[in-house]
């Protein structure tokens, strides 16, 4: 497909990376010419240097040919007014960024008038998948298939673990549990297991199951499952807000560290339930007065990477408070995989998901539509939740006769309602949702996953 980026910041340079890697057309526009230049030079995209909301510049962008414009600039006007002028110009699919919360409150009326194809608030995506890990304190990571009935979840296995040494065909026999791991990070190695995978304590598994299953397993294994009851947020940005009212709705007890005053005064009005406190979050003798040692929570979402993982490794080291890292920039990410911050949060990831999700349903053929797409494991993998189609190839076929490709998982089916742990007779049926794991990025319709 052609589609034009207008933006290039670190949401546009993901995006051409990942999309230019899938074989699409890429065109970037930014009024920054170096930021264009880095681009065109890292990736194979065209580049042009000036206004994405100037006609003159889209349609030398190529506009009226376009499937699809993207506009992630820092403006929500400057994004709103590209995709206007985008749907005029060329009828081309638009996808806006748009991060104000005035507007998130008014995105149904904006989506529709402006005749816009999807609006992504990075802030309020990255606020939602903190609150669901917070709602489950011993997970790494959890998202969510099946309209919420499904949970996919990273857990590093602890020392003394009783998955320590299992084969995970044990799983079931011995702990009573019906979830399937789909996943294992051992080092640098990641793993779709099969049943005679071991498991070692130190290992990151992926699994999958419904919520109750998965809680059930938990507590087999004497993981929380339960809630955060109290959480201090560092940073009182956008996302620190759509977090805490969130949070608040839950019943959870919310308390935000911010060194702008104004902000302060801010935060206090629209969160008169939080504890706002005027302050610098970085003040060892601050954060220690306001009670680290003794909350369930910490997440640190200042704008600075290298606060947020000190923060949190002083958290880590005064407290047993779940942990949770903000991080814009992933040059060094095997360094900080290492330093073991809990769960990392790298909003664009969450921004550039949801729009290749989209490109992706764009392509789709007839035999089944995606209806989610998660990038996981630093991009090696990618978990895909499909809705089947009448004259899909893998329908009435018990999966263990289908001919699927290496390192592909069939982790879930959702029949009329019911979550199956899928098994060898297990067979797929118009209508059901189904979840693949695998290393094979790239993946369009359900029958990709056949040789």
């Amino acid at each position: 497909m052609r589609i034009i980026i207008v933006g290039c910041g670190n949401v546009g340079a993901t995006l051409a990376e990942q999309l230019s890697k899938e074989g699409h057309n890429i065109t970037v526009v930014d009024t920054k010419e170096r930021a264009v230049r880095d681009i065109s030079n890292n990736f194979d995209v065209m580049g042009i240097v000036g206004n994405g909301a100037s006609f003159s510049v889209q349609a030398e962008a190529g506009v009226e040919s376009a499937d699809l414009l993207i506009a992630i600039t820092d403006s929500d006007e400057l994004n709103l007014l590209c995709c206007l002028i985008a749907k005029k110009a060329g009828g081309c699919h638009t996808i806006a960024r748009v991060r104000n919360p005035v507007y998130s409150r008014e995105i149904g009326y904006i989506k529709e008038e402006l005749g816009l194809s999807m609006v992504i608030n990075p802030e309020f995506a990255a606020a939602m998948e903190i609150g669901r890990v917070l709602k489950f304190p011993s997970a790494v990571e959890i998202d969510t298939f099946a309209k919420g009935r499904v949970e996919l979840i990273r857990y590093r296995i602890k020392e003394g673990s009783v998955l320590h040494d299992m084969p995970l065909k044990d799983i079931s026999l011995k702990l009573h549990c019906d979830v399937l791991v789909c996943v294992v990070e051992r080092g640098e190695e990641i793993v779709i297991p099969g049943g005679d995978f071991v498991l070692q304590e130190k290992d990151t598994i992926s699994i999958v199951a419904s919520s109750q299953k998965a809680t059930q397993f938990f507590k087999k294994l004497g993981a929380a499952t339960t809630r955060a009851k109290d959480v201090i947020i560092v940073g009182g940005g956008e996302t620190s807000y759509y977090l805490a009212r969130q949070l608040l709705a839950m019943g959870v007890r919310v308390k935000i560290i911010e060194y702008d005053k104004k902000r302060c005064e801010e935060l206090s009005e629209l969160l008169p339930q939080a504890l706002i406190i005027y302050g610098d979050g970085t003040d060892r003798d601050l954060l220690l007065e306001e009670g680290m040692v003794h909350t369930e929570a910490f997440v640190s979402m200042t704008n600075f990477d290298e606060e947020n993982i000190m923060l949190t490794l002083f958290a880590k080291r005064l407290s047993n408070a779940k942990l949770i890292t903000k991080v814009h920039r992933i040059a060094y990410d095997e360094i900080i995989d290492e330093l073991d911050l809990g769960t990392i949060i790298y909003p664009k990831y969450i921004t550039a998901e949801s729009i290749i999700q989209y490109v992706r349903a764009m392509q789709n053929s007839i035999g089944s539509n995606i209806e989610t797409l998660y990038r996981l494991n630093n991009n090696r993998v990618e978990a895909l939740e499909f809705v089947v189609k009448e004259d899909s190839p893998v329908v009435g076929i018990p999966l263990q006769e289908l001919n699927l490709k290496k390192n592909i998982l069939i982790c879930c089916i959702s029949h009329k309602g019911n979550i199956i742990t899928p098994r060898g007779q297990s067979v797929i049926s118009v209508g059901d949702t189904v979840v693949i794991v695998t290393v094979n990025t790239g993946l369009h319709d359900i029958k990709d996953i056949l040789k």
